[in-house]
């Protein structure tokens, strides 16, 4: 596969899972109190326009995009449904969502190494973009916790 699309498709998949997730996890906490809730809102918000930036360049690939798996996102579901239930104070839900994005960001900083010498500079742009934002949102989540 193209390193470009990989890339692409890496921030799409990625991005589009994010946001499957934060808006499971606003309606687990609609009834609730918590402080966290507007950073989660705009999370979901961010993702949503990386979603978008990705599949717009790799369109221009002519490659076809498909959703994540409907088994991660019923998994996803089934584990923010739980972490919820045993802790809901805005402490967890950071910690939750730390882990969630560290694991991408360690993903991503690979990737863009691994493929900085081969990629068009839009899609490395984005891709840095990408780790920046989700760098700095686990700094701004920390506070929570």
């Amino acid at each position: 596969m193209d390193e470009n699309i990989e890339l692409l498709e890496y921030i799409y998949k990625n991005s589009e899972m994010s946001v499957y997730t934060l808006d499971y996890l606003l309606k687990e906490l609609k009834d609730r109190e918590n402080k966290i809730k507007k950073v989660v809102e705009e999370e979901k918000r961010i993702y949503h326009d990386f979603a978008e930036k990705s599949k717009k360049i790799i369109k221009k690939y002519k490659y076809e995009l498909k959703n994540s798996g409907i088994v991660a996102k019923v998994m996803s579901s089934m584990g923010i449904k739980k972490e919820v239930n045993q802790d809901n104070s805005d402490a967890a839900i950071a910690h939750m969502l730390v882990e969630g994005i560290t694991m991408g960001t360690v993903d991503m900083e690979t990737k863009i190494k691994n493929f900085k010498e081969n990629i068009d500079r839009k899609v490395y742009k984005l891709a840095k973009e990408y780790l920046k934002y989700s760098t700095e949102e686990i700094e701004r989540l920390k506070a929570f916790m």
